[in-house]
């Protein structure tokens, strides 16, 4: 098959340096790890690695931050909590 597509993800720089040094021992490059990821989520239909439910103490942070705010007012409330 013809790589015709592009992806792009946004990451944190310290997480893609390590990454790419990771990468780069193994003689792969980023596109070919994320090739690789692909074609085995393409092949298997699932990820390939398990995924978690986040532990008790982080999910009130995760819930306060992914809940939707009606204005202004309440985004500089929430800010002081």
């Amino acid at each position: 098959m013809t790589a015709d597509a592009i992806i792009r993800a946004r990451i944190d720089s310290v997480t893609k340096q390590k990454a790419i040094a990771a990468l780069d021992a193994m003689g792969l490059s980023v596109s070919d790890a994320i090739r690789l990821l692909m074609l085995r989520i393409a092949e298997e239909k699932r990820l390939p690695f398990e995924l978690k439910v986040p532990e008790a103490d982080v999910a009130p942070a995760t819930d306060r931050h992914s809940r939707r705010l009606d204005s202004g007012e309440d985004l500089f409330r929430d800010l002081e909590h």
